[in-house]
């Protein structure tokens, strides 16, 4: 009973605390256009859009029992490509590898492991598929100045069809380093944008920024420079004091709706908020 009066309270505090967004000089401009709810644990660490509009959530309570007994004990922000749900999972902390499991249209799921290179850290923050379906891009935690690139599993003919061994392609280097990444997302062959949770304000102004990663060309296979600038800050709206936490980011390219999620403090984090964007003209 508790758990359903804290919720509203919650969603109460946040509708009417409404608020714009302000974007860097000459970069689109993102307009919030609504928020919704969603269960933390079943939910609150990302989220995808369907082809039908409809939203994927992922949450810890979504990691399925026999990937649990294998020790994949966190699952990241998720994508999807061609029909097909790209998950992002890592393990405990003396892990050296980690997961992305791709399931097909047609419900079937298969495994991709990826041993750690020399240096790499274990997190698996996110999963996000480049527009043409071949490259898989990730990243780890803490501070960072590179995107890992993988192909594809599944949708590039150079991984194994039925799961396996995935090894990464190459990198983006980052002009800019950024800290404690959630998710990322393409909105063109060209744009990425990122969901950070740092709450620093030492590498960008804003706390807790919507980064974007503009790539001078389409991922190809080769490495490249993405170049780094903050948006704008993620609202952090509750009734509860106390430390938010960013979480997922998704672009809906059919409807264009960019929408990031930000799980609340104390007893409000019970669920998450998902804000909603449409670009300007």
């Amino acid at each position: 009973m508790k758990r359903q009066l804290l919720v509203p309270i919650c969603l109460l505090a946040a509708l009417g605390l409404g608020a714009g967004t302000a974007s860097a000089a000459g970069d689109p401009q993102w307009a919030e256009s609504g928020t919704a709810y969603t269960d933390t644990l079943g939910g609150g660490q990302g989220l995808a859009a369907r082809a039908d509009g409809s939203l994927l959530y992922r949450g810890m309570t979504d990691i399925p029992l026999d990937l649990r007994i294998k020790g994949w004990n966190h699952v990241g922000d998720p994508d999807i490509a061609q029909g097909h749900v790209f998950d992002a999972y890592q393990g405990p902390d003396t892990a050296t590898s980690k997961m992305f499991a791709v399931t097909t249209p047609a419900g079937k799921r298969y495994e991709y492991v990826h041993q750690l290179n020399p240096g790499e850290k274990l997190n698996n923050s996110f999963a996000t598929v480049s527009p043409d379906g071949q490259w898989l891009v990730s990243g780890e935690w803490g501070d960072q100045r590179r995107l890992q690139v993988f192909p594809a599993p599944l949708l590039n003919p150079a991984t194994p069809p039925t799961g396996g061994d995935l090894k990464e392609a190459w990198q983006i280097s980052l002009d800019k380093p950024v800290r404690d990444i959630q998710g990322c997302d393409f909105v063109t062959d060209t744009r990425l944008v990122c969901a950070s949770n740092d709450a620093s304000g030492t590498l960008f102004p804003e706390i807790r920024p919507l980064l974007q990663v503009d790539l001078p060309r389409k991922v190809d296979g080769q490495p490249m420079t993405g170049a780094v600038k903050s948006l704008f800050a993620l609202p952090q709206r509750s009734v509860c004091t106390g430390t938010f936490e960013t979480e997922g980011v998704d672009y809906d390219v059919n409807s264009g709706t960019l929408r990031a999620q930000m799980i609340p403090p104390g007893v409000c984090a019970v669920a998450t908020a998902v804000y909603a964007y449409k670009q300007g003209t």
